[in-house]
């Protein structure tokens, strides 16, 4: 089965339809002309202008330029999509910076960031021969520092901050998860603790991107005057970069005990063998998740008496043990994760009586083992699910 098949599979267990395509009257190579064209029109409409190269515009806004300048060359394009070119975007006198046409095979994919060598492979969202220049200019604003003449000001809290990671109270995570910056902010960059004493007024770059200015204490006893964007670089290309934690988030998984942590806990999900016929037509993508200090088997002994278990017998489908665990904080996470994925489902108990159980998510079982992964490492409060892809997204604050 083709991953298409499979994504529409899935979409149509989620209760979402998928509409199906008109028959054509254009050929296939009209087909892909159309719909390569319609992207350029979705980024006309996103930024108000036509892609353009430039070793300032990412893969995708380059692969646009070049898609265009082709389009614009081709005869049969023009008769094709005048009625969609509302822009005008095929006529416009648009000067390339490239010459495409003086480009082999190579040098064009090249151009694009998708050559077949490893590097490429390896990170096709980079092109290549701009990579230089970016990781030298960020590696020129980072390391231009100076010394900072208040740094008195700055040296208990690096002290505290030490003490904090030491006890726990603090935890590290790994830039790129959260990329968000604030003031206040603690970092580990270059093996220094690096503290965010300022941050200016949010601009945009000629690029769209937002960007501010910062002023980076660092535990040395220099500082820096550099863009969010130059900080946030160099935190990804250094392996050994990482965030720390706010204490006052209090963490889920510590060594100091709580009144609602367990000492060994296992987060369960069950799968209902109900014959119930939303349950049985979903019966893939419906699951329970659970927290237990004891054994599961012991837990969901007599399911089938149970109206929190669907007043079926179910399947053990995936455990993950943990450890200084607190139910409470854990139990709030998913159902806050997987609120709106939650089922609405009432069913009559052993007595007649309507019952609406809880804990039971119309999510795949793929996604629930990524969102413990993301509790596990502490970025859980980063992502939101989306019912509608089935899938966890990302946060930017940004």
């Amino acid at each position: 089965m083709s991953e298409l098949d499979e994504a529409e599979e899935l979409l149509a267990e989620l209760g979402v339809e998928v509409a199906p395509l008109k028959a054509s009257s254009h050929s296939p190579r009209e087909e892909r002309i159309i719909a390569g064209f319609e992207d350029i029109l979705r980024f006309h409409q996103q930024h108000g202008r036509a892609p353009l190269h430039g070793e300032g515009r990412d893969i995708f806004e380059r692969l646009y330029a070049v898609r265009l300048d082709q389009l614009r060359k081709l005869p049969e394009a023009q008769v094709l999509l005048a009625g969609v070119d509302t822009p005008g975007l095929l006529t416009a006198a648009a000067a390339s910076q490239v010459d495409i046409d003086s480009l082999d095979e190579d040098a064009l994919l090249a151009e694009l960031g998708i050559g077949d060598n490893a590097e490429a492979q390896n990170d096709i969202m980079t092109l290549r021969h701009v990579r230089p220049y970016r990781e030298i200019k960020a590696a020129e604003e980072v390391a231009d520092r100076t010394r900072c003449e208040d740094f008195a000001r700055f040296q208990q809290l690096f002290e505290q901050v030490e003490r904090e990671l030491k006890s726990g109270v603090r935890k590290t995570l790994r830039f790129g998860r959260d990329a968000s910056i604030a003031k206040g902010d603690y970092f580990i960059l270059g093996g220094q603790l690096a503290y965010v004493a300022d941050r200016g007024e949010d601009f945009r770059t000629s690029n769209g991107h937002p960007d501010a200015r910062l002023r980076v204490i660092y535990s040395n006893g220099t500082e820096s005057d550099l863009l969010l964007r130059s900080l946030q670089r160099a935190l990804y290309k250094d392996e050994t970069g990482r965030r720390l934690t706010d204490p006052e988030m209090g963490p889920l998984f510590g060594d100091a005990p709580e009144p609602d942590d367990i000492e060994t806990g296992t987060i369960y999900v069950l799968r209902s063998q109900s014959c119930h016929p939303f349950v049985a037509e979903h019966r893939a993508l419906i699951h329970k998740i659970g927290v237990t200090g004891g054994k599961v088997e012991t837990r969901i002994a007599g399911a089938e008496k149970d109206a929190t278990y669907l007043l079926a017998a179910v399947e053990i489908v995936a455990t993950y043990r943990l450890h200084n665990l607190n139910r409470t904080k854990l139990e709030n996470i998913f159902h806050r994760l997987f609120g709106a994925a939650q089922i609405d489902l009432t069913i009559q108990d052993r007595f007649g009586n309507p019952v609406k159980p809880r804990e039971w998510f119309l999510v795949p079982l793929h996604v629930i083992n990524e969102a413990v992964e993301h509790i596990r490492d502490g970025s859980i409060t980063q992502y939101r699910y989306d019912s509608n892809t089935a899938i966890l997204k990302w946060n930017n604050t940004q």
